[in-house]
């Protein structure tokens, strides 16, 4: 799973634990474990979500400003189911 440069320190520091993603599959696992930095990311919940459930909180716990800043960052290809990705940081 990867991260804009931006997002990967507070990703690592444990400040934002989640990701929206818009895919035309998952391409993370539930339990899955995925490098960053000098450690790796685990994905402890994976589902897929309505884009109208994608709120500015949501995007700010994503680190994000709001749902337009999220959404221009979170369409990979023709994607067009949307999933949030909750996660752990583990050194």
């Amino acid at each position: 799973m990867m991260f804009t440069k931006r997002l990967r320190e507070p990703v690592m520091r444990g400040e934002i634990t989640c990701s929206v993603r818009i895919w035309q599959r998952p391409h993370v696992k539930l339990g899955g474990t995925y490098p960053l930095g000098p450690g790796h990311i685990r994905v402890t919940a994976i589902r897929e979500i309505a884009l109208s459930d994608i709120t500015p909180s949501l995007a700010r716990r994503s680190g994000f400003a709001g749902v337009v800043d999220l959404l221009k960052t979170a369409k990979h290809g023709k994607g067009e189911k949307v999933y949030l990705v909750e996660f752990v940081y583990e050194d």
